[in-house]
């Protein structure tokens, strides 16, 4: 599938080929913490697979509770995340950051990681008073 994508701002867009059957949440304490939300929803993908068409994200890399380092890519300017990276380089390495991609809605999640570290209210949010905004 055919995707494309921003930050907040627009200063950073991107498009990239993907199998919308590789979104996953990610429930570990290092997305809880990037998105201050108790999980973060990725689509996997090799670094081929996504091509910059403006601007340039910054980078920085940290070691996750599996050991690894992951490199965080956002915008500079809003802070939005967009991708993560990791040492290794392999092709399903990268991940793109499903709140960045236009076709959001047509990419349903597949799987969850790192579910040990979910919030435990997490499966209960159907029963909550919802209040739809226009």
């Amino acid at each position: 599938m055919q995707i494309d994508g921003q930050c907040h701002c627009g200063a950073v867009t991107y498009q990239a080929e993907i199998d919308p059957g590789r979104v996953s949440i990610c429930h570990c304490t290092d997305c809880q913490a990037l998105t201050g939300s108790p999980y973060r929803v990725t689509v996997i993908c090799a670094a081929e697979q996504v091509r910059l068409t403006h601007g340039v994200p910054k980078v920085y890399g940290k070691r996750g509770d599996n050991g690894r380092i992951r490199f965080q890519h956002f915008c500079g300017d809003c802070g939005s995340p967009l991708f993560t990276s990791g040492e290794d380089g392999g092709p399903d390495d990268w991940g793109i950051r499903w709140g960045s991609i236009r076709q959001r809605g047509e990419l349903t999640p597949r799987r969850q990681v790192w579910r040990r570290s979910a919030a435990h209210w997490v499966n209960d949010l159907g029963g909550l008073p919802a209040r739809l905004m226009d």
